[in-house]
């Protein structure tokens, strides 16, 4: 079929979705929604059989739906509707949530059913859970939605409120007076939900100082105290708040503003208010169970050693990137024979901080500092002799991310994921992290040239057959830790292998034949983004800037809408002429 994917955005389920139904076999385009009129053009353009909307915060105008078949992917169970779905799970602590797919109509997410899914509800932030179970379940609904659509003879099920399977019902706008936070009164729990509920998107509304911002990123603390509501401790660029059983991290806050405000760290928004606040920072190497606010963190099982770094977003600024290089080679030091590199839950890794590079008095030269910064990670991976390096992806990754990974002696890769192996989006980047230098020797010249020339999302299984990653982790439906323990086996048995000895062997000679060349390609990748850092052309940072403030688009990009691009349109032209 011909189907047409009609997004807010291109998120991270409308990417999976685009690599979902290519993987079927479906021919596909992107619209973003801009404006109706712009949608009824692209859908005379690209004339679909199919319109799915994976994310939508727009109502389908009555005559695109009623002329042409369109499904809304909600995120919420069967009988749930309105724009706060996922927020409602969350702030109530429900068991389960789902996805469902139902046909566009006069009343939003109203329509009949196609199908749906449900999973298990964990303790993490909004974005978290959407980008992880929300995203898979959506893959299995749309699927099955597809093939029932393909075979013509599915009648889809009318909603119904006195079905015995139907438990959702119509909700509100959650609005920030539903989730406020009382420092005083509220424990724990009930602040880490209130926030998580709010996180990514937009937000919880507090008051610091007399001011008013957004809170992002909710972490427990099971050993500081102090008196509710107040700043007890930073941690890099972390505030810590008391409550009346313990405390909260907060790692980003938003100033409340009309225009012009992004995410940043709490720190760094707060500077002006933390003197004589303590800094509590953790050791490089930091291997401690209790709840509290970690970005890297080390486990060691055996000769195997796990090294994990969960960065907000996927997003590494310079002092995280030289941070974890200070772990990493700790790490190095540790008797083990295997160096797994975990990455995070939500993110492996998406390269430079652009939100960070955006607040610098100097974006050029943050900039470089940036990338100079996770190449010296990205180097000390390459030349690590006496190690088995291996690349763990759980979540998605993007760019430098997933140039970084591609350092790593193994690459691994959980089902589902999303890599996007490209630069060029923002803003014509060059891109470095070696990949020059990693990306050819993995997938051949011709098809390094397509993954970074085309800037289009690419899934695990394809990913594995192109020779990007060495193998795809398969998840199991009913364990939430499989992946991990897929991975513990794979690191134990190549730590026990008779072979791993010469696997290093082999390793320090191509090390020593080519540590020259590698470098070179590092200082020529590094000549061409001081280009794009520091040149004439501005269109990096305008393309950043624009990223960071979440400046609406104005049109589809062209390698997304491909019935947008002129060869579609000129076809489109004749055979309206024929």
């Amino acid at each position: 079929m011909r189907i047409l994917l009609l997004s807010t955005s291109y998120n991270s389920l409308t990417q999976a979705a685009h690599v979902e139904l290519q993987t079927m076999g479906h021919e596909v385009s992107i619209e973003v929604f801009i404006n109706p009129d712009q949608v009824r053009e692209g859908i005379a353009l690209f004339k679909p059989d199919l319109i799915l909307c994976p994310m939508l915060t727009k109502v389908v105008p009555d005559d695109i739906w009623q002329n042409t078949p369109c499904i809304i992917v909600h995120p919420g169970i069967r009988g749930d509707r309105g724009p706060s779905s996922l927020d409602w799970a969350i702030l109530e602590h429900a068991d389960y949530w789902g996805v469902t797919a139902v046909s566009a109509d006069y009343e939003m997410d109203s329509g009949a059913i196609w199908a749906s899914a449900e999973f298990a509800m964990r303790d993490g932030s909004k974005s978290s859970i959407y980008r992880d179970e929300v995203v898979q379940a959506a893959m299995g609904v749309i699927r099955t939605t597809v093939k029932r659509i393909a075979n013509g003879h599915y009648v889809p099920e009318p909603l119904d409120y006195s079905h015995e399977d139907v438990h959702g019902r119509c909700r509100p706008l959650l609005r920030q007076t539903s989730r406020h936070v009382n420092w005083q009164e509220d424990p724990v729990e009930v602040i880490l939900r209130k926030v998580r509920s709010a996180d990514g998107a937009p937000g919880l509304l507090d008051t610091l100082f007399d001011e008013e911002y957004f809170l992002c990123g909710a972490h427990p603390e099971s050993t500081l105290v102090g008196t509710p509501g107040e700043i007890i401790a930073t941690r890099e660029g972390a505030i810590c708040i008391a409550a009346n059983d313990g405390a909260v991290w907060i790692t980003h806050l938003k100033k409340r503003s009309p225009t012009g405000h992004f995410k940043q760290r709490a720190t760094d928004l707060l500077a002006e208010h933390l003197q004589g606040v303590p800094e509590k920072p953790l050791p490089a190497l930091y291997t401690g169970t209790e709840q509290t606010f970690r970005e890297i963190w080390y486990e060691e099982s055996g000769d195997v050693g796990y090294l994990h770094f969960d960065f907000y977003n996927g997003a590494m600024s310079t002092r995280q990137c030289e941070r974890l290089t200070t772990a990493y080679n700790e790490a190095c030091q540790r008797p083990i024979k295997t160096l797994v590199l975990m990455g995070g839950r939500d993110y492996w890794s998406n390269g430079i901080h652009l939100n960070v590079i955006e607040a610098a008095n100097d974006p050029a030269t943050e900039s470089w500092a940036n990338i100079n910064a996770i190449n010296d990670l990205v180097q000390a991976i390459l030349l690590t002799r006496d190690k088995l390096t291996i690349a763990a992806i759980h979540g998605s990754a993007g760019a430098g991310g997933v140039m970084l990974a591609l350092a790593a002696d193994r690459v691994f890769v959980r089902e589902g994921v999303v890599l996007n192996p490209h630069y060029r989006s923002m803003g014509g980047l060059y891109g470095s992290e070696f990949w020059t230098w990693s990306l050819p020797r993995r997938v051949g010249e011709e098809m390094a040239e397509s993954l970074t020339q085309s800037c289009l999302p690419l899934g695990a299984e394809d990913a594995c057959k192109f020779g990007l990653v060495d193998g795809v982790i398969y998840r199991d439906l009913h364990n939430p830790y499989s992946f991990r323990q897929q991975i513990e086996r794979i690191a134990e048995q190549l730590s026990q292998s008779p072979q791993l000895e010469s696997m290093l062997t082999t390793k320090v000679h191509i090390i020593e034949k080519h540590a020259d060349d590698m470098l070179a390609c590092r200082e020529m990748e590094l000549a061409h983004m001081h280009l794009n850092f520091f040149g004439e052309d501005r269109s990096y940072h305008e393309a950043r800037t624009n990223f960071v403030l979440k400046r609406p688009a104005t049109a589809t990009p062209d390698h997304l809408a491909i019935h947008r691009q002129p060869a579609a349109e000129l076809m489109a032209e004749m055979a309206d002429m024929e």
